[in-house]
């Protein structure tokens, strides 16, 4: 076995999702590691974000086991919130909610202020680590190398069309 221990993973229906994290705690995985979302909204089958849970065995000291825990939620559609299960999950689904726009539905950190910012700034508009999210900064100021990612010298046309990384935006868009 190496170093990182065992991993066990898990795929859930969203209806599901709060009782697989019970579940998996009640199961000695007692240890809240962290949660987050991946946007996967250009998958053509199944648009959507994946949230995904990683939980570690608090009750074995030599072997590390883990578990994560992911479903599907689609465009559109909230999740429930697991800080009835794990209290430390408020941060992080503060994060997703705030980054990726996903809603936690019952989520309670505590404070009775619900989801609110907790890393950007006032008045900043947007869900920063969404695909859809367009790049304003490179917009509006030049790339800091010396050319734009694919342009050296140094590499050989391939007659291949270029594909910008999700976010940055086309020659259209922005000040004229």
């Amino acid at each position: 076995m190496s170093d990182l221990g065992v991993v066990e993973r898990r795929e859930v229906p969203p209806e599901g999702w709060v009782g697989a994290v019970t579940q998996a705690r009640d199961a000695a995985y007692g240890f809240f590691d962290w949660l987050t979302a991946v946007d996967q909204t250009d998958d053509a089958q199944a648009p959507g974000l994946d949230v995904v849970c990683h939980l570690l065995d608090a009750t074995t000291p030599r072997a590390l086991r883990r578990i994560l825990i992911r479903t599907r939620v689609p465009n559109g559609d909230s999740l429930a919130s697991i800080t009835g299960v794990f209290r430390g999950a408020a941060w992080h689904e503060r994060e997703t909610h705030e980054m990726f726009g996903l809603d936690f539905e019952g989520f309670d950190d505590g404070t009775g202020l619900g989801l609110r910012p907790l890393l950007l700034p006032d008045g900043f508009e947007g869900t920063p680590l969404r695909k859809s999210f367009v790049l304003a900064a490179r917009a509006s100021k030049a790339w800091p190398g010396a050319k734009e990612p694919g342009e050296s010298e140094h590499s050989k046309p391939t007659g291949r069309r270029r594909v910008s990384a999700p976010g940055v935006p086309g020659p259209e868009w922005g000040p004229r």
